[in-house]
């Protein structure tokens, strides 16, 4: 194989290269041999006329398309391990000649990874607070807690209250007239839990067992029956029956009841930790999130569309397969959510791009510190995969290969220093 010519614009490698007549002849006889037993020459089992037969009677390229193909599968990696491209789609392919006396000349045009610019990535600056815990924290999860230990009990003798578990009889009216679906008996609702409509649950309290009223609510302006949306409802009630809560008092013997701990003061101790610690992972998080958002934003590259296009086919993949275990394929989901395929690759644009120009500023930063991974470091990290997989390290390797590994490994690494080397402001 000689390439011929090699010529990069921007983000594209035009390369022409040229397969000689004797490794044309060698792949030509390997489509005979392939070939040879689906063709019928009168006369001949198949699989016994000889290559010549079969060209005198088929013309002389009868297999050049075998051929060709074979060679240009064996070709083209060699000029990209040549030209040490970095492509990021399959290239445009065409066959500029073909001749037995010369051989085949090939003309391919390869997309490859942009040249990226990235300064400042050291040092950034980043804006994030660990929210302190206050008393009202601690005293919420204590009233969580409360309310999950709490007895349900028949009310009876008082009117409704936020939180109760009111069973009730309704029918809804816009303009005078019933409307369908605004009607129910010995419906139960848990009041404070956001199941109607704005404004219904709380006009609720206040009303007994037994009694009359009205509700009057307005329906919101995007809401799903449309010839309801924004107008005026009134909704007559009645109240059948009705469950509170019995709450324990919030004391030593609480604690006790709730957790291992002999106090409440212990047990107020503890929560504080164990808020505080999330609060600190919170604040990782958000340090993460904006170091990232800072790197992104300094990525200095003209990035070729079918990048983004290829990590939107990745991520639909992976909606698809974890969605598919429940059932749904993106046909179905389409269907339900009555959207097209285009406006369902829309959803992912966003954070698609944002991925790609992370990895391609890693991948630069990687280069810049001419970071390295051992041989060591990338069995390891086989050994954790097949943990993580519950296959075994020799499995793994066949899905993953090392080079891919290694790469991924390097921008962890690049990822490390610029976070080492960022400050919390």
């Amino acid at each position: 194989m000689e390439i011929t010519k090699n010529v990069k614009t921007g983000n594209t490698v035009e390369a022409e290269f040229k397969v000689g007549a004797e490794e044309f002849e060698a792949a030509l006889e390997k489509a005979y041999h392939k070939e040879k037993n689906r063709i019928t020459i009168p006369g001949f089992r198949k699989g016994k006329a000889t290559r010549k037969m079969i060209e005198k009677q088929y013309g002389d390229n009868v297999f050049y398309e075998e051929a060709i193909n074979t060679l240009y599968k064996k070709t083209i990696t060699e000029v990209i391990d040549e030209l040490k491209l970095d492509v990021v789609d399959m290239p445009d392919v065409e066959v500029v000649s073909v001749e037995k006396e010369s051989g085949v000349e090939f003309k391919a045009t390869f997309t490859v990874k942009p040249e990226v610019g990235i300064k400042g990535y050291l040092g950034l600056e980043v804006e994030v607070e660990v929210l302190p815990v206050t008393d009202d924290d601690i005293a919420g999860k204590l009233k969580e807690m409360q309310l999950r230990g709490a007895r349900i009990i028949d009310v009876e003798d008082r009117p409704a209250e936020m939180g109760d578990t009111v069973v009730f009889d309704f029918k809804g009216f816009c303009d005078g007239n019933a409307f369908p679906g605004g009607e129910a008996e010995n419906f139960s609702l848990e009041l404070g839990s956001g199941r109607f409509i704005p404004g219904f649950e709380p006009q609720i309290c206040g009303h007994n067992i037994g009694e009359d009223f009205d509700v009057n609510v307005t329906f919101p302006e995007e809401y799903q029956a449309t010839e309801l949306a924004g107008k005026d409802a009134i909704f007559k009630c009645r109240i059948n029956s009705m469950k509170g809560r019995e709450m324990v008092e919030i004391d030593d013997e609480f604690a006790k009841d709730v957790s291992e701990f002999d106090t409440l003061d212990e047990l107020k101790a503890d929560i504080r930790g164990k808020l505080e610690e999330a609060a600190e992972k919170t604040s990782d998080e958000n340090f993460e999130n904006e170091l990232s958002e800072k790197l992104i934003g300094l990525v200095e590259a003209d990035i070729p569309a079918i990048m983004f296009e290829n990590r939107i086919d990745d991520m639909v993949r992976d909606w698809e397969f974890k969605n598919k275990q429940h059932g749904m394929n993106i046909q179905t989901y389409l269907q339900y959510a009555n959207s097209t395929m285009e406006q369902f690759r829309e959803m992912f644009r966003e954070m698609a791009e944002k991925q790609v120009k992370m990895r391609l500023a890693l991948e630069t930063i990687s280069e810049l510190e001419k970071i390295e991974v051992g041989e060591e470091r990338i069995e390891e990290e086989f050994e954790k995969l097949s943990g993580f997989y519950k296959m075994s390290a020799e499995k793994v390797r066949e899905l993953i290969e090392p080079d891919s590994l290694k790469r991924d490994l390097q921008c962890e690494k690049a990822m490390e220093i610029v976070k080492e080397n960022a400050r919390r402001v």
